[in-house]
């Protein structure tokens, strides 16, 4: 639980006492649970709108900072592809990676396997979308992109300060999305819990992933935890329920148990 709500690895560890290394093993065993549920549990969606984002981080150190050999390693920027339920704000799929085309490909193929009919999507104005969602998608989509135009930053030494929006313009792509659901903020919310809850995610301070596989597993089990355990405070229910994929609220013992039950099915297949 400590570790969805804001605490580094090492605050973890002060809070309750469990070695380092012990966190650091439940992190990387559950994660790879987390994003196998993920995977075989969330599909055949049948929800109308979906909206896209990237959400940017680092691992070990920014990419200007980097060595050759550090980014070899998965060191520099990391960007994690987000796609958003804007009805149930269920979290569809993401994508712990790069931001270039061959990442959008695979981000937006795995978004178009789990839904079960047409759907409205949004994105921003990030250039390799267009060519990602035809691939995926084909003609079976209404895509629109939405382009928010920034002007200079009233103060230009403040360097973690986003030039003021100064206006939006929608573009549609191919189909016919329909105008009043041509929209972001829904993601753009979502991304904002998301570096709310995670360490790795604020900037400005020690908590950023030393490990790219590290990073990975901890976003996966946070995507569990908003999907199944965390209430929406306007669904009031968690985005499971209200897409139909559980039928109660997970408690973190459950999410946990998980893990369990994987280690349980091992054990028997090693015996028979």
């Amino acid at each position: 639980m400590a570790l969805i709500e804001g605490n580094s690895i090492r605050s973890t560890c002060r809070m309750t006492g469990v070695a380092k290394g012990t966190v650091l093993t439940l992190l990387a065993d559950l994660g790879e649970v987390c994003a196998a549920y993920h995977d075989e549990h969330v599909r055949w969606l049948t929800t109308k709108r979906i909206s896209a984002d990237e959400i940017w981080s680092f691992c070990g150190c920014k990419m200007k900072n980097a060595s050759d050999e550090q980014a070899a390693q998965g060191w520099g920027d990391v960007w994690t592809w987000t796609a958003l339920d804007d009805d149930s704000k269920l979290m569809v799929s993401y994508l712990v990676g790069q931001r270039g085309a061959w990442w959008a490909n695979e981000f937006l193929k795995d978004v178009a396997s789990r839904v079960s009919n047409r759907i409205q999507l949004t994105t921003d104005g990030h250039h390799v979308y267009v060519n990602a969602v035809e691939n995926a998608f084909g003609a079976e989509v209404d895509y629109a992109m939405l382009i928010k135009l920034y002007g200079n930053p009233a103060q230009p030494d403040t360097r973690y300060s986003p030039g003021e929006c100064i206006g939006i313009e929608t573009r549609v792509v191919m189909g016919d999305p329909n105008p009043k659901h041509i929209s972001t903020s829904y993601v753009e919310r979502a991304n904002l819990s998301i570096r709310t809850h995670l360490r790795r995610f604020t900037r400005l301070s020690l908590g950023h992933s030393k490990k790219l596989a590290n990073h990975a597993h901890m976003f996966a089990i946070y995507v569990m935890f908003y999907n199944y355990c965390r209430r929406h405070q306007t669904l009031r229910v968690s985005p499971a329920i209200e897409a139909g994929l559980s039928h109660h609220l997970w408690s973190i013992e459950e999410l946990v148990s998980l893990r369990d039950k994987r280690s349980m099915l091992h054990g028997l297949l090693k015996s028979a």
